[in-house]
């Protein structure tokens, strides 16, 4: 009886959760923790816990397609891992290979347009985990509509040293001049293709820390973070929710600073700066209280030329 009751408070709860989102993040990042812990508690070894958390995987790539999340980042294994017992890696590396090739061949895969990229060192993984990483992406590249990254042999702050030295190098060459370097500069270093900025990263498990993910695109976005104690095999579509609205109430939070920072603005600047303050508070009146919302006519003088030629996602430089 307990466990219909929780089941039906659940279901309950989850419908709750889906009236209250009105929105998605783009891209969401996953630290899937926990699949060895669940597996011990149930009495079994590593690659049960891992064999399980893979099912939850693909719920929750069905969660992100069903809210129109249109990237997926999912932290499968870390540069770290390679220190793990090898009968436990090797035990993984299978089940890696496995469940990439039936997911490259998977109808529903194909139906989405769903496009599968690997992020990391792959270099550093055994020859059949590489094979079959080439056929996924091979026989995805074609689609745009959805992106699955998964993160193998991935360490962020590897990754943003590798991109360093790549323009260091250039530069003592003479092929790249110091003034030049910007941010896509280093973006172009990282990975072969483009990645989001990350919206908001989830940790199952229960450990509160971002254990060196994503760094550029989730530190630089100032992304949302989400830690539930639930094991990754034990993800429910009720925390991923709850994850949703952690960063709802992230950007709201986000966008009522940037409105009472721009008003602050008001009285202290002018000319370009007065008409991005103006814009600003503008786009993200509706997200102050009423009673600090300011009187339209206040606003009124703005240059649309200008406006239009400001950032369209508001994200200036604070």
């Amino acid at each position: 009886m307990k466990r219909w009751l929780r089941q039906r408070v659940d279901a309950v709860y989850e419908e709750v959760l889906s009236r209250e989102i009105s929105g998605a993040p783009t891209h969401v990042a996953v630290i899937q923790d926990g699949n060895r812990r669940y597996a011990r508690r149930k009495g079994g070894d590593a690659t049960d816990g891992h064999r399980e958390g893979a099912q939850t995987t693909e719920r929750v790539l069905e969660w992100c397609q069903d809210i129109g999340v249109e990237e997926l980042t999912l932290y499968a294994f870390s540069t770290e891992n390679f220190d793990r017992p090898d009968e436990e890696n090797q035990a993984l590396f299978d089940l890696l290979c496995e469940k990439l090739r039936e997911f490259a061949d998977a109808e529903r895969v194909h139906e989405n347009e769903v496009r599968i990229r690997v992020i990391g060192e792959v270099e550093r993984l055994p020859e059949r985990v590489r094979d079959v990483v080439g056929y996924a992406e091979r026989r995805t590249r074609g689609y745009d509509r959805f992106v699955l990254n998964i993160a193998l042999a991935y360490g962020g702050r590897s990754q943003l040293l590798e991109a360093a030295q790549g323009v260091a190098a250039d530069v003592e060459t003479g092929t790249l001049e110091p003034d030049a370097i910007d941010v896509e500069t280093i973006e172009d270093r990282l990975y072969d293709q483009p990645v989001r900025d990350v919206d908001l990263i989830i940790r199952t498990g229960g450990d509160e820390r971002t254990s060196n993910f994503l760094p550029w695109h989730a530190n630089g976005n100032e992304a949302a973070v989400f830690f539930c104690t639930p094991y990754w095999p034990e993800f429910s579509k009720t925390d991923f929710l709850r994850g949703i609205r952690t960063y709802e109430h992230r950007e709201e939070s986000w966008r009522r600073t940037r409105a009472r920072r721009a008003m602050a603005l008001l009285g202290a600047v002018s000319d370009p700066e007065l008409v991005e303050a103006k814009s600003i508070v503008e786009r993200f009146r509706d997200s102050l209280p009423s009673a600090e919302q300011p009187d339209p006519d206040d606003l009124e003088g703005v240059d649309a030329g200008q406006v239009d030629d400001l950032d369209s996602s508001g994200r200036a430089a604070d």
